[in-house]
């Protein structure tokens, strides 16, 4: 084997995984597309089994800059669901902040010492 063919070789297996990523981003954002009914998304899995190489071509060219708006809008949707995850524990106290509220309860006489014992342990828990 020559360079040439070694370089040929080096082309064509580039072109081949890129074909394949290329293919699994088009396999899903077809597949998680909430427009599309299940039928039509039948219709374009069968294409991709039959002619996967014209099929994968036309579905870039029809629906090519629709597949980047709905990525982004799903990665959106993770980073506020991750935000409002993340906020709904920074509101809650420490077990320390909620012991040190139900003491200064206790010290001021609104709670009794049964009560202060027990939201200590529930605070500990």
């Amino acid at each position: 084997m020559n360079f040439w063919e070694t370089l040929w070789r080096i082309v064509v297996a580039f072109f081949f995984v890129a074909y394949l990523i290329l293919l699994f981003q088009i396999m899903g954002d077809l597949l998680r597309d909430r427009n599309l009914n299940g039928g039509v998304k039948a219709l374009w899995l069968i294409c991709f089994f039959v002619a996967p190489v014209v099929s994968g071509l036309v579905y870039v060219l029809f629906r090519g800059k629709g597949m980047a708006s709905r990525q982004n809008l799903r990665a959106q949707a993770a980073v506020e669901e991750t935000e409002n995850y993340i906020r709904s524990l920074d509101g809650k106290e420490s077990p320390s902040q909620q012991i040190q509220t139900a003491k200064a309860l206790h010290a001021a006489g609104d709670i009794s010492d049964a009560e202060f014992d027990r939201l200590k342990a529930l605070a500990l828990a």
